[in-house]
């Protein structure tokens, strides 16, 4: 095990090179020039204009090639240094720690809902194919896979928020009083956790129901053991493979953030944040989180192998 991890790190290396140099040329590419919008309207000498130009793009790192630029952008992102940003005029280090904090929190308990509540409406339905309960579920998902994540972000805020007023329609707490953060979580919180149920209850169930139809689970109910260590012990354990999928694309997006639902609800995350910097242009905001989600990205293939290997013990990494 340990042999496979060290040499699959060694593989990430020349990866991540490769996705690094993908991302700087289509941040390069991107239309609008972030010192443009930068420039004072008020400077009609073009010396001056040009003068301060070459300020910007020296204290904003955006001088020199291409090639310059991208070597010294990387050797400052191995540093830990991710440049300033233009629209906050702040290290981007500084401005990002708060903003994750919030979409982990957001995140953290929307997962352990829509996993919590997919297993058991997963494994049920499996169990009652066929049925009323089967039936509803599979309608419920096909809803929530189809629905934009938007609509159903606005059908809350309608119906909960602005109608019957029972929680606030969005934004961040003013205060840090418990009770407030857990009312403005309510509502973004059933936003993402609807689609993830409706995604991952329909993988268990089809999970389920596969490693039902085993020869070994007949084995198990013809030795007379109970249905519910058949479907817990035997069956729930088996299906898991491809469960792991999932739970570790879940866990990948807890730091990449809900753009959609924290911009719908101006909830204060790193998923609004790269929204609002790529309409500003904000470069470095953009390349830092670009390269945050690739990194996460592949780490957490790693470990998603590694979770199969825990899982079944069948799988071999090395």
């Amino acid at each position: 095990m340990l042999k496979y991890i060290i040499k699959r790190l060694i593989n990430l290396i020349p990866v991540l090179i490769v996705i690094s140099m993908i991302l700087f040329l289509l941040n390069e590419a991107m239309p609008g020039d972030p010192i443009d919008m930068l420039m004072p309207q008020n400077i009609d000498n073009e010396q001056q204009r040009e003068e301060l130009r070459r300020v910007l793009e020296e204290k904003y790192d955006l001088n020199g090639n291409l090639p310059e630029r991208y070597v010294g952008w990387l050797s400052r992102i191995a540093e830990g240094e991710f440049g300033e940003s233009t629209r906050f005029q702040r290290p981007v280090k500084d401005i990002l720690g708060e903003p994750l904090k919030n979409t982990l929190i957001l995140n953290i308990g929307s997962t352990i809902i829509a996993f919590t509540l997919s297993v058991i409406i997963g494994i049920k339905s499996a169990v009652r194919r066929g049925g009323f309960y089967d039936k509803f579920w599979q309608v419920f998902s096909l809803a929530g896979i189809s629905l934009p994540t938007f609509f159903t972000g606005m059908m809350l805020i309608y119906t909960l928020a602005l109608r019957n007023k029972i929680f606030p329609p969005g934004m961040m707490p003013i205060n840090n009083d418990f009770g407030t953060w857990v009312k403005h979580l309510v509502l973004p919180t059933i936003t993402i956790s609807i689609g993830s149920l409706a995604s991952t209850s329909r993988y268990v169930r089809n999970a389920m129901l596969n490693a039902l139809s085993q020869d070994y689970i007949r084995t198990a109910r013809a030795k007379g053991l109970s249905e519910r260590k058949v479907i817990y012990s035997h069956a729930f354990r088996n299906a898991l493979i491809p469960v792991v999928t999932i739970v570790a694309w879940n866990i990948m997006g807890l730091f990449s953030g809900a753009a959609i639902t924290e911009t719908l609800f101006a909830y204060d995350g790193i998923g609004k944040y790269f929204i609002d910097s790529i309409l500003a242009r904000d470069y470095n905001i953009i390349m830092t989180l670009n390269m945050m989600y690739a990194l996460i990205t592949v780490f957490g293939n790693l470990l998603m192998d590694i979770g199969y290997s825990i899982v079944d013990p069948r799988v071999r990494l090395e």
